[in-house]
């Protein structure tokens, strides 16, 4: 065993005295010995929840707030992510802060964003999406409990790690994220679902861009959001627009949306429509497309933030996802009762044949009739959508 020298510090908090190793080979890091006793001798009055990646990660991750404030009622919140997902974690129950990752859409400088930390004197820190830049930035951070996954190389960073790996898919993304309070003591909870709060400032913005389509509104809306981002495999553009021609033939309004980027998208399942579906002159902002999915009947999508946020507002979902572990929707379905989920089976794919995924010819064997069937179905149970312009 390689010599090691003890550095000891104060800082401020309930946990005043930290004590240190810090080996004295070159490619070692510092990491805290005090794991145990960290854990079961102090109560947190600040904690931090590190979410940095996208849309569908927050909204899963949102849950964590409402179950650490129910273990620390006197504790402050705070999350740490981008900006374009800022505002799914604003007006949730029981969050005290936001901190930003980034500035205009690019990371802020290592040295800016850790000041910005130290300043906070944060007492714990759970990190849901860990990378190399934010371990160092926790753990130069000095913050006394830092919470993260175990198996990876920077994990020695974490003084507190839980051992899972998230690619065997062998429970749901929520689930993982829950995992990590043990953490903190907390005991794995049954997952529970996302919600969002909407303003009415957004409902209204999305009223107001549902009546400049001019649309019956005594018919049902279907939402078709034919992008995913590249996150997953995804049903084809002419599949979305073939459903929107028979779901408007069949006297349904459907709006087909899409994120930054996704436009050209947008327009071509419009035209595989041959026009009769309907799209928006922008991408909206992410709350008003938010309140926008939450006036829909149904939402039809591939697997994508979006997605997760209709399940959020308790609007029916019809997902597709491919047959990839690491896809599919054991981890990344959406968290609500009223669902549809179409994964195909990877034996059945004329390409593949139960071996390791080679395309997106899997896909194809979801039916647009099938999915013409369960948006019906899910119809036949939910009409939401009249009287949300009756009370506009």
């Amino acid at each position: 065993m390689t010599s090691q020298k003890c550095l000891s510090h104060r800082v401020s908090g309930p946990h005043e005295r930290r004590t240190f190793l810090a080996p004295q080979t070159p490619f070692s890091y510092i990491h805290c010995v005090q794991e145990n006793r960290l854990v079961n001798s102090f109560q947190p009055q600040k904690i931090l929840i590190v979410r940095t990646d996208r849309i569908g990660d927050v909204v899963l991750s949102l849950p964590m707030i409402r179950i650490l404030k129910s273990a620390f009622p006197s504790s402050t919140l705070t999350f740490l992510l981008r900006s374009y997902t800022r505002e799914l974690a604003e007006g949730q129950e029981h969050l005290d802060g936001i901190l930003l990752y980034d500035a205009r859409g690019e990371e802020k400088p290592f040295l800016g964003m850790l000041t910005e930390l130290r300043r906070e004197r944060f007492d714990a820190v759970v990190v849901t999406y860990p990378t190399v830049r934010l371990a160092f930035l926790m753990f130069l951070a000095a913050i006394p409990l830092r919470i993260g996954t175990g198996y990876r190389w920077y994990s020695v960073l974490f003084n507190k790690r839980i051992f899972e790996h998230r690619k065997t898919a062998e429970k749901h993304e929520s689930e993982y994220n829950l995992s990590l309070l043990r953490g903190l003591g907390i005991p794995t909870p049954v997952t529970s679902s996302p919600r969002l709060v909407i303003s009415q400032e957004a409902r209204t913005e999305a009223l107001n861009a549902l009546r400049a389509l001019k649309f019956d509104s005594r018919a049902s809306l279907v939402i078709l959001h034919p992008g995913s981002g590249g996150s997953a495999r995804d049903w084809k553009p002419e599949r979305f627009g073939a459903l929107a021609e028979r779901l408007t033939d069949g006297g349904k309004n459907v709006i087909v949306t899409g994120g930054p980027g996704e436009e050209s998208l947008v327009q071509q399942v419009v035209r595989s429509a041959k026009g009769k579906a309907r799209c928006l002159s922008s991408p909206l902002p992410l709350k008003t497309l938010a309140a926008l999915i939450e006036t829909a009947d149904v939402f039809v999508s591939n697997s994508t933030g979006p997605l997760h946020i209709a399940a959020a507002v308790g609007t029916p979902v019809v997902a597709f996802y491919p047959p990839i572990p690491q896809c599919s929707s054991k981890r990344w379905g959406p968290l609500t009762d009223e669902k549809v989920i179409f994964e195909p089976k990877a034996a059945d794919c004329p390409v593949c044949r139960g071996g390791e995924c080679r395309g997106n010819d899997c896909m194809d064997l979801i039916s647009v009739e099938a999915v013409e069937k369960a948006v019906d179905k899910l119809l036949a149970k939910h009409h939401r959508r009249q009287s949300v312009f009756e009370n506009a």
